[in-house]
């Protein structure tokens, strides 16, 4: 099982309230946004200039010149790092843009910064986020939100009294593919849902490893004490501040990583945002190499309206690959295979779908590309995280609701959090959507 920290429940929640509570002071300097004009250039920088947020950084790039907006700063706490997100700012754009260590100096020299993209750890998330708000920034911020409850609870908040645009890394939301998924499921023709069968397999001894970076940290090239935010301080190691996915309280792993994904496209779907009830186990039953966070993980959660999820994932064994399958009384939509069937329905009882075939209609674009129609719109196949992106960078043009709000990004927290609190305590696990509590039974 997950390995426990020797800070108790309630001083990690006071610690935790405490970090979050230190950054409202600054909800003193935000002011109301107005629509930017047409004409008028969005400034931008990347916090948390890793992998992951140069890989945002790029889908930014992509439509940066025909929206008019430029990436003007990176902000990372580790010198190499920064060193990587200028290097990849200078090479898309051809201007070098400004780089800061830490967010006080972003914030205190970038007057007229517009936006934010966050791509920090798993549990770096949420309290930048409510920061970046508060000072009157609109932000994309990778997934998951938040690991810890406290967290997604300020963040939220802090949204919810703003006028900024927020999008969360949960990319599936802007794909054309889950778009006409949750439609069918909506039409009706599907029937009820009753059970959703999940997984995320692979075999990978090495995945979420990163020994060649870690070798090349030091201590006095990052922020250590700042690393940590509002997590119990640790003497400085090189392997959690890079391969946090490992790690807890940095992060579950699998959960954190994969469950987020995936359960945020049940709760879209069934338009049923909060697990009632949640049960897990995980442990390490094969990479023991030093790692807090379980290579085999299970849960079960029951929701209000009446279904099911069972949801499995492991780095032990590939077998079944990567799967979503929802089933009714009538028949099964299997998102991997994007084939509405009546598979295992009642005899002679079927969905309505076009030669039981989701995606209905193949054609080429005017630029060769192949294109498929869905049920009642086109389906534009690109990178789920370049729509995404898109979407956030529209938004913030229009002011309208990003397709991945706040609410979505609190959402999968809240199952998230829940299942955390059921592989630490071995209990079944409720939540109270009206008090927006976490019970453990």
């Amino acid at each position: 099982m997950l390995q426990k920290t020797n800070l108790s429940r309630r001083e990690f929640i006071k610690k935790s309230t405490a970090g979050a509570a230190g950054l409202t002071v600054a909800s003193n300097l935000f002011s109301l946004g107005n629509v930017l004009g047409a004409n008028e250039r969005v400034r931008v920088a990347a916090i948390g200039t890793g992998r992951r947020c140069r890989s945002l950084i790029r889908g930014f790039h992509q439509f940066s010149k025909e929206m008019n907006m430029e990436m003007v700063a990176v902000c990372d706490l580790w010198k190499i790092a920064r060193e990587e997100g200028t290097k990849l700012v200078e090479e898309l754009s051809g201007k070098k843009p400004k780089v800061y260590r830490n967010t006080d100096e972003l914030y205190e020299k970038e007057k007229n910064l517009d936006a934010v993209i966050i791509g920090t750890g798993d549990f770096q998330h949420a309290i930048p986020c409510a920061e970046a708000v508060r000072l009157g920034k609109d932000v994309y911020v990778e997934k998951p939100l938040a690991n810890n409850f406290d967290d997604a609870r300020n963040v939220r908040k802090a949204v919810l009294e703003s006028d900024r645009v927020v999008q969360m890394g949960t990319q599936r939301r802007s794909s054309g593919h889950y778009k006409t998924a949750k439609k069918i499921i909506e039409s009706g023709a599907f029937g009820e849902l009753r059970i959703v069968e999940m997984n995320w397999n692979v075999n990978q001894p090495k995945r979420w490893r990163r020994e060649e970076e870690a070798a090349l940290l030091r201590e006095e090239d990052v922020d250590w004490k700042r690393w940590l935010l509002n997590r119990p301080y640790q003497p400085f190691d090189p392997r959690k501040y890079l391969e946090f996915r490992l790690f807890w309280p940095y992060s579950s792993g699998l959960p954190c990583q994969w469950m987020s994904h995936q359960i945020d496209t049940v709760a879209w779907f069934a338009d049923d945002p909060y697990p009632a009830e949640v049960a897990a186990l995980g442990d390490i039953y094969q990479w023991k190499d030093g790692r807090e966070n379980p290579d085999t993980f299970a849960a079960v959660f029951k929701y209000p309206k009446g279904f099911q999820v069972n949801y499995t994932a492991r780095q032990t064994n590939s077998y079944g690959g990567t799967k979503e399958v929802y089933l009714s009384n009538l028949g099964a939509l299997d998102t991997g295979q994007w084939i509405l069937s009546g598979d295992g329905g009642r005899d002679g009882v079927r969905p309505t779908g076009k030669n039981g075939n989701l995606l209905e209609e193949t054609y080429v674009d005017d630029k060769g590309r192949n294109r498929t129609k869905g049920i009642s719109e086109p389906i534009v196949p690109t990178e789920q995280g370049e729509d995404h992106i898109k979407n956030w960078m529209e938004c913030l043009r229009s002011r309208k609701t990003p397709n991945a709000d706040i609410e979505a990004g609190y959402s999968h927290s809240v199952a998230l959090c829940m299942v955390i609190e059921a592989m630490h305590t071995g209990k079944r696990v409720r939540f109270d959507p009206d008090k927006h509590e976490i019970l453990v039974d």
